[in-house]
Order: structure tokens, then sequence, then C-alpha cells
């Protein structure tokens, strides 16, 4: 979670950030430059998510939130320009992506946002950014807290049946994650509860919310405590945490999560360590054969000010990003691009 009060600070080439409850926090001298940088939102972007396109993945595009109470999703193309925004949202949070939702009997690739003044989730259609949901799936209904936050969306292998896991600003330890079934009812998107799950330290909040579809894991950020891990597969019903870990790497809130795939089962874990705009990184297979244990490979510093939300591909964008693209949010209301390799180079710097 970002501070409300941030004042940006330029010393002698050093960027700073000054806010209400932290120390002058530096973006570090040796951090890696974004490939670029998107247009400005008028609010708070917030959370980005990736949209592959089926046929030229040259012109997939970024679907970012600005967080307001008059906010929106928008799209971006892969220089970063605006291309289109939703309908008015009543402050969207975070937002996430997922491929051939049935809808009406043909297959959608939707993005899901909560909502979280209204206390709904919200899908739109992809590319277009059109509203599929008959208005909004109301969540965490019948519950005294509710403000809707964190998303996550898990295509299931075995069935192709996609589930939205939704975190909120504050819940019950056990139940904190509410875990929905969507699929097509007529023109619309409809969702019912499947589970409730998710360990809660009662710290803060728990708002970065990420799958790992191949390896069938939901990850989720326990603010300035840890890292979370359980089964994505609400048919197992198995609630018991996997893996908690990262407790003392980080400096205060541990934030966006992205999922970097080298193969099915290898690639990195990427946690933003927003107080010290850096991305803290993990093995995804695990270590020593051991598919629940996390040790840090490398902390990477980027340009990015107080990251909330991020994510990342492996596939061939082309240009810069042959090997990928990861994106992360800013301050100053803009989501910064950066070309896998350059993330790449600084992991394998750290191993030597």
């Amino acid at each position: 979670m970002k501070n409300k009060f941030i004042l940006v600070l330029l010393f002698s080439g050093i960027l700073f950030t000054a806010c209400k409850d932290d120390k002058l926090a530096p973006v570090a001298p040796n951090a890696v430059k974004p490939t670029a940088v998107t247009e400005a939102l008028p609010h708070d972007t917030d959370d980005p998510s990736i949209w592959i396109h089926p046929t030229d993945a040259s012109k997939s595009i970024i679907v970012g939130t600005d967080k307001d109470t008059d906010g929106g999703l928008y799209a971006f193309d892969l220089n970063g320009k605006i291309l289109k925004k939703s309908i008015p949202l009543k402050r969207p949070n975070n937002v996430d992506i997922a491929y051939g939702l049935i809808i009406d009997g043909k297959k959608v690739d939707i993005a899901v946002t909560t909502e979280r003044e209204s206390n709904k989730i919200r899908i739109f259609s992809l590319p277009d950014l059109n509203p599929i949901d008959n208005g909004g799936i109301s969540v965490f209904e019948g519950e005294e807290l509710r403000d809707p936050m964190g998303v996550t969306l898990y295509t299931r292998p075995t069935d192709g049946k996609i589930f939205a896991i939704v975190g909120r600003k504050s819940g019950p330890s056990g139940s904190y994650l509410w875990q929905y079934e969507l699929s097509g009812s007529g023109k619309y998107a409809a969702a019912k509860v499947v589970r409730k799950f998710g360990t809660y330290s009662g710290k803060k909040e728990i708002e970065a919310i990420a799958v790992d579809n191949e390896l069938g894991a939901v990850y989720y950020c326990d603010e300035q405590v840890g890292i979370r891990k359980y089964k994505a597969d609400p048919a197992l019903n198995d609630n018991k945490e996997l893996a908690f870990f990262g407790q003392k790497d980080f400096k205060a809130d541990h934030e966006g999560i992205a999922i970097y795939k080298k193969t099915d089962s290898t690639g990195y874990i990427l946690v933003s360590n927003q107080q010290a705009n850096s991305f803290m990184v993990y093995p995804r297979e695990g270590v020593n054969g051991n598919p629940d244990s996390y040790k840090l490979l490398a902390e990477v510093p980027t340009s990015t000010i107080e990251c909330d939300g991020a994510d990342v591909t492996s596939v061939n964008l082309g240009g810069a990003y042959n090997n990928g693209l990861f994106v992360a949010m800013s301050n100053g209301m803009t989501f910064h691009y950066y070309a896998w390799d350059l993330i790449q180079k600084r992991i394998d710097e750290a191993k030597k």
C-alpha cells in the first residue's frame, strides 16, 4: 500500500521519495532504467496485467487500473500509449487477465478488476474493454468487512475453468480470500463462491495475489509479514498453507507479485519491496527439489517508486521484448516497462 502523501525530490541526480510515514527512500543509483514509461493517468495507477494478442504478439496490450472514485481500466500499447479507457469505475484496485471464458457459446478473453467502492468485481472483454458483467458481481456478500482490493485469475489446466481469487482491505484469518468460479449466463459473465481460505497475520492487509496455473499454486502478500502459498484448485478441498517465505527480506510492505515462466515449471517469482524501490526474486520451482522452499536469489533495484502492482511475461513480444516484458506501477501515475533481459542480467549478476 502506498503512502498518501508523497513528495518527490531530486538532489545531485538522485531521486528520493519523501512520505508522511517513512524516511527518505532513494531510487538506487544503479537502478534498472525502464525501456518505456506509459502516458500518465489522471489519478492513481495501481496494478497492471498483460494481455497477449493471439496472432501477433507485438500487438499485445497492458491493462492497468486508475484507482479513484472516477477511475477505470486503461489499455496501453507496447510503447506506453493509451489506446482506450473503460467505462468509469468506482475505485478499481487490482486487475488480472484470463483467456477463453465461455460467454454465450463463444470464448472471450477477460480482464477482471475489483471495484472497491461498490463491493464488486467487474469483468471486461478483451481487447475492447467492454463490460460483460451486467453491472458487476457483488463479492463478500453477508460480510461486515468487504472493500475488495486484490484479485487474481486461475485457469485450471484440466478443464479450462476460470476462477477469481479475491482479497479485501481487511478480513478474518482463515477466510480472508474468497474464490469464485466464473461462467457465462446468457450474454453476461457470472460468478459463484466455491472456496474461502487464507491465513492473515492481522498486521496490515493482503492486496497482492498471483496464481501459477501450470504449478497450481496461489501466492499472496501478507503485508509487512511475508508471502504465503496455497494450492489454487478449489476441487482439491485443501486449504493447508504450503509455504511462508520472505519474512526477513523486505524493508516494510510486501507488494505486487509477478511470475516469470522459463518453462512450464521453472522461472522466477518477483515481489515488490515497496519502500525499497526494488524487487525480490525467488525461484519459481523452489530449491533443492522442494517446491515449497524459497531462497532469495536477488534483489533488483528498479526506477519504479513505491510499486504496488506488477506483471511479467516470457512471450516474445518483438523489438526489445524478445525475451518478454516486465511491467510495474510507479508513483507519478505511470507504469514502467522493462525488457526482461535487463532484469535477467541483474539476477545473473547476483548469482555470481
